[in-house]
């Protein structure tokens, strides 16, 4: 294992490249104008995000993404001991298809332009009370639908970018495996209102994840991930 020692405090100055570590383990970085690269299929390589929370009544998870793929791959997995699936957001190999997970029970989102090779932002909502969910895209929502309903979110949270998992910690599968840039990643405890999205993907002003905060996110990466500048393009 590889350990790269810092602050949080501490700015980046070069790429993180992993082309010979296998795992690297950091506490909190302030990521903003980064992003994560995953530049090839594998069933090993993804990043590892830390909270110590341990009980959901409600769930709001946003990140920005930019991929060519057209198969199914996992955006967001959040799986606890009681449910692998207790919270995802899983892109289908239908265009403009995407399925949220909550307590291992999905909803299909459809109609929403997933544009490849473009930079997205993605947000997913859902409350335990009601048992909706909601996906907004680049700033614009779709239906809001039943997953389900009565249990929150319980138990030590494995959460991973790159890989979805079919069990707790692992099961992964290559042809799942996302392969593009990720970057922004936040998650709440609670709904975001319409109004705190929109300043999401936007980029302004908005209220930093109370769960995950990519100013100070705590993440293990494990295979060949790259930490980077995050590319804006200029005209």
């Amino acid at each position: 294992m590889a350990r790269f020692e810092h602050t949080s405090a501490k700015p980046f100055g070069t790429q993180l490249s992993l082309r010979q570590a296998e795992s690297v383990d950091t506490s909190p970085w302030y990521l903003s104008g980064k992003m994560f690269t995953f530049p090839q299929q594998t069933s090993t390589a993804h990043v590892r995000l830390s909270t110590t929370r341990v009980d959901f009544r409600a769930v709001t998870v946003c990140l920005r993404s930019f991929t060519d793929l057209s198969r199914a791959y996992g955006l967001f997995s959040l799986a606890t001991p009681s449910a692998a699936n207790d919270f995802l957001l899983f892109k289908t190999a239908t265009a403009n298809q995407i399925y949220v997970y909550a307590r291992n029970a999905d909803a299909l989102f459809d109609g929403q332009e997933y544009t490849l090779n473009a930079w997205l932002s993605v947000c997913a909502t859902w409350d335990s009370a009601s048992g909706l969910g909601q996906v907004w895209l680049n700033g614009k929502p779709s239906s809001r639908k039943f997953t389900k309903s009565g249990s929150n979110i319980k138990g030590r949270t494995i959460i991973t970018l790159g890989q979805e998992q079919d069990s707790y910690g692992g099961g992964f599968d290559a042809k799942q495996s996302f392969v593009g840039m990720i970057s922004d990643v936040h998650m709440w405890d609670y709904v975001l209102s319409p109004c705190e999205i929109s300043r999401y993907t936007d980029n302004i002003n908005f209220t930093p994840g109370n769960v995950l905060n990519w100013r100070a996110l705590d993440f293990q990466i494990t295979g060949r991930v790259l930490l980077e500048e995050k590319q804006n393009i200029c005209y």
